[in-house]
């Protein structure tokens, strides 16, 4: 029998090409989990796996991951596993979706809608980005490329124990509470109080930050949607307008937006100087941010909101939060 070789040619370049697209299909979707509803008396609920645990109505709405996904994590933080990197292999899509799950109920990303959601992730992974980067003004990929870069501080100066809190957060015996995380705590007490808030022993083991991607990121976000203290508004709050200024507020030139975020989480380390390279740092990352995740920049609103260089901080900066 007389074989058709460029029949069979033809046949199997179709089907590998077909085992190429199939494959591609299902590594693009291993990330993602199908929505199971079921109706409870009436009641539509949803669970969404990892993405969005447990049968809840609150599931069946859109999440972080309906219009954040993997491959804009990854051009977010497109330089964060290079071979320079400090924390390569350590920060991932999974362990953010994960982290951020837990908050998405309490409007963490979900608030106002899809774009503003967006704004949200936006502005914090530029906060997350600007402190956790390696970059440098000729970076290849440029210095906003390399966000994630770090999970802990390299060559810390000291063990920032502070005796004041020796009642409240004694601090263990050789243990040093260094910069660690997605949004770096330091100091004792910020250790022993987002431990109790996330029921993890961080004060007598603050290294589960640097060893735990989910952790790191779940810290950072409960510090962006929680109040450093009862008169400072979240930063969760103060993005979306949730927080009305008071008359003292204006005085002081706070206002709702991206700047006053900054003013929440680092005070007058940041605020209140003018025009100075760490602030902008931050603007710079949430613009570029925005720009990648499709919204563009231009929904960022009026420099006053983006700024807080002219803010007066609503606390000195030993009472800040994130950084030292």
């Amino acid at each position: 029998m007389k074989i058709n070789w460029s029949f069979l040619m033809i046949l199997t370049v179709a089907i590998t090409v077909s085992m190429v697209e199939v494959r591609g299909e299902d590594q693009s979707d291993q990330s993602k989990s199908k929505t199971i509803v079921k109706i409870v008396k009436g009641k539509k609920l949803c669970d969404k796996g990892w993405e969005c645990k447990g049968f809840s109505a609150y599931c069946c709405n859109h999440t972080i991951s309906d219009y954040f996904q993997t491959y804009q994590f990854e051009n977010l933080f497109s330089k964060r596993n290079t071979p320079v990197a400090h924390a390569v292999g350590f920060w991932d899509y999974r362990s953010f979706i994960t982290a951020a799950a837990q908050y998405q109920p309490l409007g963490f990303g979900t608030t106002g809608g899809k774009m503003q959601g967006m704004k949200e992730v936006a502005a914090f992974l530029g906060h997350v980005g600007s402190k956790t980067s390696c970059g440098y003004g000729v970076a290849t990929g440029g210095p906003l490329a390399w966000g994630l870069c770090y999970n802990k501080e390299m060559s810390p100066s000291k063990v920032y124990c502070d005796d004041y809190y020796k009642f409240t957060y004694p601090c263990t015996p050789d243990v040093s509470y260094h910069g660690r995380g997605a949004l770096p705590i330091y100091w004792n007490y910020n250790y022993g109080e987002t431990g109790e808030a996330l029921k993890v022993d961080l004060l007598n083991h603050p290294e589960y930050i640097e060893n735990n991607a989910t952790l790191a990121f779940q810290a950072a976000i409960w510090r962006w949607m929680t109040p450093v203290k009862k008169h400072i508004p979240s930063a969760h709050d103060v993005f979306f307008g949730n927080w009305k200024p008071s008359k003292n507020d204006t005085l002081a030139k706070r206002v709702p937006g991206f700047g006053t975020t900054m003013n929440v989480l680092y005070g007058d380390q940041v605020c209140g100087q003018g025009e100075n390279e760490s602030m902008n740092n931050m603007i710079s990352h949430y613009l570029y941010y925005l720009d990648l995740m499709g919204v563009g920049r231009e929904e960022a609103g009026p420099h006053e909101a983006l700024t807080c260089g002219e803010q007066e901080a609503f606390s000195p900066s030993s009472s800040s939060s994130s950084s030292s």
